[in-house]
């Protein structure tokens, strides 16, 4: 289509702006509008997609016939059955008199059904037959009746996702899907979104009498940043509410920013590509388990600080006596001494338990999962040894004491190093002390 006959229908139907894809939109319907096949209009909420509905009536045959908008997610599910086709008396309660339905009323005309993935399942097994044979029942007949009616279907949602959840019929699903157009969303549309901005302001300032609210440059850039979640319904009411409360009709980037959402989140995001299937599959519960492993951090990293505080005084030690059950289980990175009461003999768990004897300290090794006691006046050495010197060394060394100590009888050593035998054993092996 050439590009003179694009721009008569943007003026014909109040269609604002030049992106590519809107231009490749309005040329699909114009060309599909001279044919009976069945358009499906996907997008997001506030994009236009009716508009393009009405592009498709108004150029085709049927354009002096009725044309009828429907909201399938507006009517109850109770209820869409009779909107749709009409019932008899006395059909269901309530039913005084009977009625005739939108395919009966705009035979020889054009329905257009806006957010069809909201529509029951039993209701789409009486839509193919209609888009099949041209057949329809009213609720509580059973005579087959006659419409020639076109279909125009349009979505917000991922239909394709729908089918593969069971909740869209798959037939009539690629029946509607006959020719698609895609209405792109009002971020994807580069200037358009200055342009439209401009059109509202025009519009509010007549419908208001006063002067129309222009943009500075900073504002503008902020205006093509924000993505506008709501589409051009969106800008249209923010446009509407400046219009209204600015007094000034120059706007500056803080002016315009004091309208725009914050769109900042403190939740994680997911990086990559949107279509890949790891998007896909994410859900809530991956991010809540994300918040919670920084939280588990958050609370080591802190746990950290006060054991440091206390070996450099800064702190008492009461605070490990008081709260060992808090610094029990402290995962680090790096060595952290913590002390105990406890005189239970060990109790064999995923990870093996320990078994300290009264006020012994504890080294812990989340990198090895290596837990060993050590003399209370040797806490200060640990502490100051070398960096070359690593946990690993003091281990091996510990367990040769303790192995020494007990002339290599390993059920004693290991009570005497406050770990399990087999924990012992899988040492030994580990640091070639068998040998």
């Amino acid at each position: 289509m050439k590009e003179s006959e694009i721009q008569s229908i943007k003026q014909r139907f109040g269609i604002i702006g030049n992106s590519p894809l809107l231009n490749q939109a309005i040329n699909v319907a114009a060309q599909v509008a001279s044919t009976d096949m069945s358009v499906l209009i996907t997008g997001e909420s506030g994009s236009g997609k009716e508009s393009f509905s009405k592009i498709i009536h108004s150029l085709s045959a049927r354009k002096h016939g009725q044309f009828i908008a429907i909201n399938c997610g507006a009517i109850p599910e109770g209820t869409i059955d009779s909107e749709l086709f009409g019932h008899e008396k006395g059909s269901f309660t309530g039913a005084h008199e009977a009625r005739k339905g939108y395919f009966e009323v705009t035979d020889g005309g054009t329905i257009f059904l806006d957010e069809i993935g909201e529509m029951p399942l039993g209701t789409q097994a009486r839509l193919l037959r209609v888009l099949e044979n041209g057949e329809f029942i009213k609720v509580g007949s059973s005579k087959v009746q006659k419409t020639n009616v076109r279909v125009i279907a349009a979505t917000n949602v991922k239909l394709i996702e729908a089918v593969q959840n069971k909740k869209f019929r798959e037939d009539l699903y690629y029946r509607l899907n006959t020719v698609p157009i895609y209405v792109p969303a009002l971020r994807e549309r580069g200037n358009d979104i200055e342009l439209l901005f401009r059109k509202f302001a025009y519009d509010f300032g007549e419908k208001y009498r006063v002067d129309p609210v222009k943009l500075m440059d900073e504002a503008k850039l902020i205006l093509n940043k924000y993505r506008f979640p709501g589409n051009i319904r969106q800008l249209r009411n923010l446009v509407e509410q400046i219009s209204v409360l600015e007094i000034d009709r120059l706007l500056s980037a803080e002016t315009l920013s004091n309208y725009i959402p914050r769109e900042s989140s403190n939740l994680p995001a997911v990086i990559g590509n949107k279509d890949s299937k790891d998007t896909e599959n994410f859900s809530e519960r991956d991010l809540l388990y994300k918040i919670l492993f920084d939280m588990k951090n958050d609370m080591n990293d802190l746990k950290k600080l006060v054991l440091k505080m206390i070996e450099n005084g800064e702190a008492s030690e009461d605070i490990l006596n008081q709260h060992q059950s808090l610094f029990q289980n402290l995962e680090s990175p790096s060595e952290a001494l913590i002390p105990t009461t406890e005189t239970n003999h060990p109790t064999h768990t995923q990870h093996e338990s320990i078994e300290p004897a009264e006020t012994t300290p504890l080294i812990i090794d989340s990198a090895t999962d290596s837990i060993s006691a050590i003399d209370i006046h040797d806490i200060s050495d640990v502490t100051e040894e070398e960096e070359s010197l690593s946990i690993e060394q003091k281990e091996k060394e510990l367990i040769i004491k303790a192995l020494k100590k007990n002339r290599n009888k390993r059920k004693y050593a290991a009570k005497d190093l406050g770990i399990s035998e087999r924990t012992l054993y899988r040492k030994i092996k580990y640091y070639g002390l068998d040998e």
